[in-house]
């Protein structure tokens, strides 16, 4: 009961900490999640092994500068058949592994956390990448749904790493 009541306080009673989020829907992405504010779309090719991978990114960064948050962010590319798939589960340890690792070099940082995640009963992995001399967190969350990946990004000053709105955005993410 108490943490029922925790939350509907800090959604009621607190709306500075949450502002007017919205519920975001991707029709080709499958998707829907909240988000606090609107939402930019990018789509960049990638160059992998496997070919070439359309990476679809939708992000917002807030403009204020005391915001929880300096960056909220849901990506998804489709992998070629008979590439990797999420019930591959030979594959999945070393794709996620590789995953993350690439995650914490792309920004210079460094691998703090992880650990397995599922989402409707689909793999995924939750971890933490801190960069900047430790000043920045970078939390992900990723699943592997059939060749689809998903993957879910808040970045925030690392003493603020762990927030409601960080974990409003998580947390509210379906699939349809």
């Amino acid at each position: 009961m108490k943490p029922v009541f925790l939350w509907i306080f800090w959604g009621v009673a607190c709306p500075a900490v949450f502002g007017q989020w919205q519920e975001f829907r991707s029709l080709e992405g499958k998707f829907r999640i909240l988000v606090p504010g609107e939402l930019t779309h990018r789509v960049d090719s990638l160059s992998t092994p496997l070919g070439s991978l359309a990476f679809h990114t939708f992000f917002f960064q807030p403009e204020r500068q005391d915001a929880e948050n300096l960056f909220y962010g849901i990506s998804y590319c489709d992998y070629p058949p008979n590439s990797i798939h999420s019930d591959s589960t030979a594959l999945l340890e070393e794709f996620f592994q590789a995953t993350m690792e690439e995650a914490a070099e792309s920004v210079g940082g460094d691998l703090i956390y992880s650990a397995p995640e599922t989402l409707d009963g689909y793999p995924g992995r939750v971890w933490r990448v801190e960069y900047g001399e430790g000043k920045v967190a970078v939390r992900s969350r990723a699943f592997l749904v059939g060749r689809r990946f998903y993957l879910l990004r808040c970045v925030a000053f690392r003493e603020r790493a762990l927030n409601p709105s960080a974990e409003r955005f998580f947390d509210s993410f379906r699939l349809f």
